[in-house]
């Protein structure tokens, strides 16, 4: 992918910036309207392509696909240098239990269980390899399926490799530099991320488009929405709704006749019936997607458009105070109109499945 740099202001981070690209960059989905278990075949693949002497960095919740940790294994065998970080206490508490045990066996230090009690978790998900170009994949999809499978986690936590899933190849060098090194800060301990995430400086307001690493106070994404004027719209897919304060700004602006449409999951628990009610009361559209066999809607990103301006989000991020406040988390934002022009379709079909369950 043919990438234009935007170089960053004096005294801004590296994190802040992504390449505003010529053509879009690659959007991996997955879902019933893909092949099962389509997305961890892409992370295996990128996995074997990785030569001796090439480095894999991951951060990710859940692990509990023993296949794919078998492909880490050999990548380390063959002189890969292999950094992991795993969340400890999932929700589904023993879902990541096997994985780490093997990957403890074979890898050592390259893996890092991160136990902590703030931030409660790593629920960020970044798979970066560095051949045959240095990318990150980022977006909603953790390896969290098993082959056999267990279907009691899998009644807890779903079906993720056959869900609404996303995974986004980010290449713009500064970006991938710091998605790196914020992957081996986070396994150096708690305190060596602390202190990146303190010295760097905040995206400077006005920037096409950032990568936001949570936890952290100041919200670019709820500034960004707050300035919206009439007539712009928002369509926002998301697991998880649950943050009183997102759902009252995306109420104010409803009524300041801001079209918001919501795209959510079929599970009260991470979209409250109370929460889809004040919204709706404002004048938002909120839809839910249960897919076929109850397969999660696990997709998490944002369309914007203001007159001609246009811009995205995706990540691990949920709206949640969770998220915003106490975890470890990842939102993109981006005014790349071919990434925004992949999203807004995959918006219709979204939308086009809710119609049909």
């Amino acid at each position: 992918m043919a990438s234009t740099v935007l170089s960053p202001p004096k005294g801004a981070a590296p994190e802040a910036f992504i390449a505003r690209d010529k053509c879009a960059p690659a959007v991996f989905f997955g879902g019933p309207d893909h092949a099962p278990r389509h997305l961890r075949d892409i992370l295996e693949q990128r996995i074997d392509a990785v030569p001796e002497g090439g480095s894999i960095l991951w951060a990710t919740y859940y692990f509990r696909d023993e296949k794919l940790a078998e492909a880490l294994v050999r990548a380390h065998r063959r002189g890969v240098f292999v950094t992991l970080c795993v969340e400890g206490h999932p929700r589904a508490g023993s879902a990541n239990v096997a994985v780490i045990r093997r990957l403890k066996q074979e890898i050592g230090l390259g893996l890092r269980v991160v136990h902590h009690a703030i931030p409660l978790h790593l629920h960020a998900k970044i798979y970066g390899f560095s051949h045959p170009r240095p990318v990150a994949l980022v977006g909603s999809y953790n390896p969290s399926g098993n082959e056999p499978e267990d279907r009691a986690i899998l009644a807890r936590i779903g079906d993720q490799d056959r869900g609404y899933n996303l995974l986004v190849e980010i290449d713009d060098p500064p970006t991938v530099r710091s998605l790196f090194a914020w992957i081996r800060d986070l396994h150096r301990g708690p305190l060596a991320l602390q202190w990146r995430m303190r010295t760097h400086p905040f995206p400077a307001d006005g920037e096409e488009s950032a990568a936001l690493f949570f936890p952290r106070s100041r919200n670019l994404l709820l500034q960004r929405l707050q300035a919206l004027r009439s007539g712009s719209s928002v369509r926002i897919a998301a697991s998880h709704v649950r943050d009183g304060r997102m759902a009252a700004v995306l109420a104010d602006l409803a009524r300041r006749r801001v079209r918001i449409e919501l795209l959510t999951g079929a599970t009260g628990r991470r979209a409250p019936a109370g929460i889809e009610r004040s919204l709706e009361a404002a004048g938002a559209i909120v839809s839910r997607l249960d897919g076929p066999e109850h397969l999660p809607m696990h997709c998490k990103f944002l369309l914007a458009q203001s007159g001609q301006t246009r811009w995205s989000a995706f990540g691990s991020y949920n709206f949640t105070r969770t998220s915003r406040w106490l975890n470890y988390e990842l939102l993109m934002l981006s005014s790349d109109l071919g990434l925004w022009r992949t999203f807004d379709r995959r918006w219709g079909e979204l939308v086009a499945a809710s119609r049909e369950a």
